[in-house]
């Protein structure tokens, strides 16, 4: 086994823009914000020539992204070196440098000490050819080089996840550890895969591919009732990913981009949700998908009645069929008048679920293969509160995006009593029951749900599909 890197050095031209202002360079934000949580150890270097109100600005931006700022001479750049070893300590690995490309042979000499140089060219690869380090023309490639060069030096010893997300989603995650390029313990190195390269050569690099598929959905046709994957556009980068994986079956998708359709509709989870009465025999206490009904308009006559015959009383809370993946997905109402139905401004089919009081307790729960995780969160209040809180109002109805925001009311809190209760008595073994179970209906490893359990009766929970996790 080789030397691993263990610590990236880059040069500062490469990624101020403007210290006036300050900014970065347009993809070197996107790059330092990957490199943060990598697990490495990150340096910035700097010339002595740099004056002293710009190296003042650079260790405050390096501070923000817990980055170390280092003097290093182009011209003597072996004595900025012991400072860099006593600051980082035995990192037990090599440094891996970015530099311009003129700064190309003043630094190629720490190649000497065990460095591995990378230059920033324009020109890319062929501009390096000849001189024994290697070349980049976008600072996107950073990661590949750093992938390649610990796969190099581990060889099978490290198993390497390819990720595609929104940068929010990846920064959450990230900021958690889940993404360190640094491999972990167990053998797991994460790359950040990215549309603004060709794909095929990230790929090669990748064993695995967890992916946020419905962040690049463009659009979700529900008419008809094949379950195809046909239905779900995706962008071109997206689709690209598909092709690949298509043709190339050692690239191993966690949770393949056929398995999602069911979960970006609402009506078919909720169908599925019914066989979840299977779990419930012998059991002191049952979990179910709430009461539901589709409707195709909001001024049906017959409403009322069909509201009746599907078990729905006042207030409902109204949702698109179409789960997520496209823009107006999370625009929904609660209703508390049969009339508030008229011209709603909720996307069309929507479905009508139940609403039950839940002391504003929510459960997200996760299910990554065989292990069940969950966390509690602030929910809706209850029915008596939202109501007081639509009387201010005439009793219209409560229009959120469950994205941005959802319905509160000021002045009122639930009870620290109930919601003790609620979290004291969650029955996580009936919970992990039925994700065992939807994980073998929907044939998904990664996943994510919540569960609400009913004030009226807490033996009853009701579970409804919020989010995906390699869908999530």
């Amino acid at each position: 086994m080789g030397s691993l890197v263990k610590g990236v050095m880059i040069h500062e031209s490469l990624l101020i823009h403007d210290y006036a202002t300050p900014s970065f360079h347009s993809s070197a934000h996107s790059l330092l914000r990957k490199l943060r949580h990598s697990n490495l150890h990150i340096g910035i270097s700097f010339s002595p020539s740099l004056p002293h109100n710009k190296v003042n600005v650079l260790k405050k931006m390096a501070m923000e992204y817990s980055f170390d700022c280092f003097l290093l001479d182009d011209e003597s750049s072996f004595d900025g070196v012991n400072e860099i070893t006593l600051s980082w300590g035995g990192i037990g690995g090599k440094i891996l440098f970015l530099v311009p490309s003129d700064k190309k042979v003043a630094f190629g000499q720490l190649n000497n000490l065990g460095w591995i140089i990378v230059v920033f060219d324009v020109e890319g690869a062929g501009a390096c050819e000849s001189s024994g380090v290697v070349c980049i023309s976008k600072l996107e490639e950073l990661p590949m080089i750093i992938c390649a060069s610990i796969r190099k030096a581990i060889g099978d010893g490290v198993v390497t996840v390819g990720y595609i997300m929104k940068p929010s989603r990846e920064e959450d995650f990230a900021k958690r550890g889940a993404f360190p390029m640094n491999p972990s313990p167990n053998g797991l190195m994460f790359l950040p895969l990215t549309f603004e390269l060709p794909l095929q050569s990230q790929l090669q690099l990748v064993d695995i591919v967890l992916h946020k598929a419905t962040d690049e959905i463009i659009s979700v046709d529900l008419s008809g009732s094949s379950e195809s994957s046909n239905r779900i556009t995706f962008s071109a980068g997206m689709q690209e990913l598909q092709r690949y994986m298509e043709h190339h079956s050692d690239c191993f998708a966690i949770d393949t981009l056929d398995k999602i359709y069911p979960v970006l509709d609402r009506l078919k989870i909720q169908q599925i949700l019914l066989g979840l009465d299977a779990l419930n025999k012998e059991r002191c206490r049952a979990i179910r998908g709430p009461h539901f009904l589709k409707v195709n308009g909001f001024n049906d006559p017959d409403l009322a009645q069909s509201l009746s015959e599907a078990k729905l009383s006042l207030p409902s809370i109204v949702k698109p069929q179409v789960a997520c993946g496209v823009a107006d997905a999370h625009s929904m109402a609660i209703t508390f008048r049969v009339e508030d139905f008229k011209d709603l401004n909720v996307p069309l089919p929507a479905i009508v679920q139940e609403y039950v009081d839940h002391s504003s307790t929510i459960f997200k729960i996760y299910v990554l293969g065989e292990q069940v995780f969950y966390a509690v969160k602030k929910s809706i209040p209850n029915a008596d509160v939202l109501t007081k809180s639509s009387e201010r109002n005439e009793l219209r109805p409560l229009l959120f995006d469950s994205l941005k925001s959802l319905p509160t009311s000021t002045g009122h809190s639930t009870g620290a009593d109930s919601i003790k209760t609620n979290v004291n008595s969650f029955d996580l073994e009936l919970v992990t029951d039925a994700a065992n179970w939807l994980a073998r209906k929907l044939d998904l490893t990664i996943f994510g749900f919540d569960v609400v359990v009913s004030n009226a009766s807490l033996t009853t929970y009701l579970l409804q599909f919020a989010s995906f996790t390699s869908q999530t």
